[in-house]
């Protein structure tokens, strides 16, 4: 009883954390910027309430609502990805062109991957639903772990800032990622008794990230910059040429559905272009 309270504290202060947010984003009229993000934490909302409703539910019931909603935060999540991506890389239209096709056949790979693990799960329909399920979870979450460490290591060279709305919201991402991959990774190895310690750690985790998101939102930004301001941007500009000059350029969503044997020539001969600009310069 004593922990189900401390969940429910939990529960309630992640609410109101994500209320809030709400009401910031609103406030800094930052709803249109990251509408992606803004539905994230609308939708969190949303299925916590849903939560205590369904967990009275059948077991069977209770099963696939829990699954579904979760299916539908992680899609809103993958999706944040591509949201910081834009904002970082403006005004480099065909680079965001490239990105739009990457993330397009990402999030195919994603669905054939828990798919296929849901079928391949050896078992009743209960225990592929919940495989499937974990491994888009896990994929969408090194992802997310990766745009972090790409903004680590390339913060400097692409003139970014981490008082921006961009990448405060890759950091939160990233680390509450990473945490929860290290969280789950432990959780089968260690007593009953410090599994709860690291699920409280989760929380604590959570809600924190959350209040960073809160305040980051909430101050002033500071001097707009993106990929364009950087020391390096001529690199960005060689890509965004050349990409312009390929079949990207005709339309992100036909190519990115193209056969594979289009796909591959169009990104080698952007490459190329790409090379060929930086020894002429």
């Amino acid at each position: 009883m004593h922990m189900s309270l401390i969940q429910l504290v939990f529960a309630l202060t992640g609410l109101a954390a994500e209320a809030a947010i709400l009401v910031v984003m609103i406030k800094r009229k930052l709803r249109s910027t990251f509408p992606i993000f803004f539905g994230y934490m609308a939708y969190s909302i949303v299925m916590l309430g849903a939560m205590f409703l369904v967990v009275r539910l059948p077991f069977q019931a209770y099963f696939y609502s829990y699954y579904t909603l979760t299916a539908i935060s992680l899609l809103l999540g993958f999706g944040i990805l591509y949201e910081v991506f834009v904002n970082i890389v403006k005004p480099y239209s065909a680079v965001i062109d490239l990105g739009k096709m990457l993330f397009c056949w990402a999030t195919i790979f994603l669905f054939l991957a828990g798919l296929l693990t849901t079928f391949a799960t050896t078992g009743n329909i209960t225990n592929g639903v919940t495989a499937g399920v974990t491994v888009m979870q896990r994929s969408i979450q090194l992802m997310q772990c990766g745009l972090l460490l790409l903004l680590l290591l390339f913060e400097r060279r692409l003139g970014l800032s981490w008082r921006s709305h961009s990448m405060s919201i890759a950091l939160g991402l990233g680390t509450y990622s990473a945490l929860n991959l290290i969280v789950c990774h432990l959780a089968d190895r260690v007593s009953p008794v410090a599994q709860g310690r690291l699920t409280m750690l989760s929380s604590i985790a959570s809600i924190t990230i959350l209040g960073f998101w809160c305040v980051s939102l909430l101050l002033p930004e500071p001097q707009r910059k993106t990929a364009q301001d950087s020391p390096t941007r001529i690199i960005l500009q060689r890509w965004n040429e050349a990409l312009a000059a390929t079949p990207l350029s005709a339309g992100s969503r036909d190519f990115a559905f193209a056969p594979v044997d289009s796909f591959i020539p169009g990104v080698e001969k952007a490459v190329d272009r790409v090379l060929a600009r930086k020894m002429t310069s």
